[in-house]
């Protein structure tokens, strides 16, 4: 398995439900802003000065969008005050144009995953408005953190 990515997010108290669980639709938006600090901020050696991210060598006017996403709940998220979320991603599939981005959270380290997610994401050129195939540099870097699929069950 290649690298893998991991981060915190912060935990709110507009994300639990009145039973005192982290809402399922909040999971998601943790999720989603793990994936995203994962294409900005992930480690790639050697990038020219001003470059960040995973995504860094994609053409200007292509942008990425969410194709599908699919998650699985294994625990309860019970919110903690002042413990963040732990967010571990990585690569679990790389297409002409899109590539698919696996994940699990864990409410403490070293805890078993509470959620499970995949997230196939599309590079978009608007200017052609197609679907932006994936160039040789911006497939080396996804592999760099390539690994295999999530285990949803």
């Amino acid at each position: 398995m290649g690298e893998t990515f991991t981060t915190e997010i912060q935990a709110r108290y507009r994300d639990i439900n009145l039973a005192g669980h982290v809402d399922n639709v909040e999971a998601v938006r943790v999720l989603d802003e793990a994936r995203l600090e994962f294409f900005r901020f992930a480690h790639l050696p050697g990038l020219p000065e001003g470059a960040t991210g995973l995504l860094h060598r994609v053409d200007d006017g292509v942008s990425e969008l969410v194709a599908s996403q699919a998650i699985t709940y294994h625990a309860e998220m019970r919110f903690v005050p002042y413990q963040p979320f732990l967010a571990t991603l990585w690569v679990s599939r790389i297409g002409r144009s899109s590539f698919t981005v696996a994940a699990e959270i864990r409410v403490e380290d070293g805890g078993h995953p509470a959620v499970a997610w995949e997230c196939v994401n599309v590079l978009w050129d608007s200017r052609a408005g197609a679907a932006w195939p994936l160039s040789d540099a911006v497939r080396g870097d996804l592999e760099r953190y390539l690994g295999g699929p999530v285990a949803m069950r």
